[in-house]
């Protein structure tokens, strides 16, 4: 075996290592999850820089490392009220793939708190509830059931590619892109 296929196998070891393994946060009480995979970093909050004429729930963009960055707020996206941050409200930065042009790109997602990662398998995970036309639950991947001490609890596990609808994921990708192709804000 080379060493290009050594790394290979290795690489593709810990992506399947990390399959069932999810970033949990917590927006109020309840908890949330999303793959490991596709976080890039948790930070604090950083100044946000607000932009004109998006929804209420995009905050604006951030500089990280000269990188410019979305932000939105979860609570605000779910209809949540939102809150004063402190200490424990972090962003996270995952990496989200835009359905319209298939681009993918990093934004900044702001939660209350994190928790921890949590293994979940495959056959710890239920669909999605159905709840009629009345709620829209497809940016739900499924319900993880996880114990903790000695009783269950449910893991609202997200699909990060949806939580935005298709034209706002494409409008970040937009900022996204056009601020790092024009060089990045000051920090």
């Amino acid at each position: 075996m080379t060493a290009t296929n050594a790394s290979e196998s290795i690489g593709s070891a810990k992506h399947n290592d990390n399959q069932d393994k999810f970033l949990s946060f917590c927006l109020g009480k309840e908890e949330y999850g999303v793959e490991i995979l596709r976080v890039r970093e948790i930070i604090g909050v950083l100044d946000i820089t607000p932009l004109p004429q998006t929804a209420s729930y995009v905050k604006g963009v951030i500089n990280l490392r000269g990188k410019i960055i979305p932000v939105i707020e979860l609570r605000n996206k779910f209809g949540m009220q939102s809150v004063a941050y402190d200490d424990e409200t972090c962003i996270i930065v995952v990496e989200v793939v835009d359905s319209v042009s298939s681009e993918q790109f990093e934004m900044g997602v702001i939660v209350d708190s994190v928790r921890e990662v949590k293994n979940i398998g495959k056959s710890m995970i239920e669909p999605a509830p159905k709840f009629g036309g009345s709620m829209n639950t497809e940016y739900i991947m499924g319900m993880g059931k996880v114990t903790e001490g000695d009783h269950q609890k449910v893991l609202i596990l997200l699909d990060i590619d949806k939580v935005l609808s298709a034209g706002a994921t494409n409008q970040l990708a937009q900022i996204s892109r056009s601020e790092n192709e024009n060089g990045s804000m000051a920090a």
